[in-house]
This record gives C-alpha cells, sequence and structure tokens, in this order.
C-alpha cells in the first residue's frame, strides 16, 4: 500500500510549511487529487488516519479535492470532461484525447494552522 508513504510525505511537507510560517498547531492540510494520481482515495484516508497518530499532527484533518479528468479535444478543439479515466475520449464525437489537462493532480494545496 503506497498510500502510506504518501500520507507520511504530506505529514512532512505539511509539518515543514507551518515551520516557515512560524510555527502553530496545523489543524487541516487540503489536498487535490486526480483520478489519474495513481492514488486511491479512501486507502489514501485510511493511511492518514495511521500515519497522523505517530506524528506531530495527530488532530490535523486531511481535506481532499477531488480533480476533474479534463482533456483536450482536437475534433472538436475544446476542453472536454471526461467520463472516467478508462474513458480518454471526446464525450461529444468519441474522438481520442490524449493530451489530458487536468486528472494527474496529487497535491497539498493548503494548510490551516492555529497559532
Amino acid at each position: 500500500m503506497h498510500e502510506l508513504s504518501i500520507a507520511l510525505s504530506i505529514l512532512d511537507v505539511a509539518a515543514e510549511a507551518a515551520e516557515c510560517q512560524g510555527g502553530g498547531r496545523v489543524t487541516a492540510i487540503h489536498l487535490r487529487l486526480g483520478p489519474l494520481s495513481g492514488v486511491v482515495k479512501d486507502a489514501l484516508r485510511a493511511a492518514y488516519d495511521l500515519a497522523r497518530e505517530d506524528s506531530d499532527m495527530p488532530a490535523a484533518e486531511l481535506i481532499v479535492e477531488e480533480v476533474l479528468l479534463v482533456a483536450y479535444c482536437p475534433t472538436c478543439a475544446v476542453e472536454r470532461t471526461l467520463p472516467s479515466p478508462q474513458e480518454l475520449y471526446c464525450p461529444a464525437c468519441g474522438t481520442a484525447t490524449p493530451d489530458v489537462f487536468r486528472g494527474r493532480e496529487l497535491e497539498v494545496v493548503a494548510l490551516e494552522i492555529e497559532s
């Protein structure tokens, strides 16, 4: 389960960022997660709950924003939201859409810190 190492890395990033901001208690970590990130959201949540127990942030909540899968359709010449990672084709015209613009994200985007 590689989600545990990812959860530990998320906690490390949060601790380092909080320290750079002058310290304080991290109460929440905001994460953006795309369907092509290679991370299963529920497995990450379970791993995060386990990892934070032995960290300096045992009460820090993980808030996950799921990112839509968006690709460029060369036939329609527009960005399209795709229904799933298994269906990498334009839902309007059926053209293959290999140019994925969003959906690979796995990034910490914000922290909530109490002084």
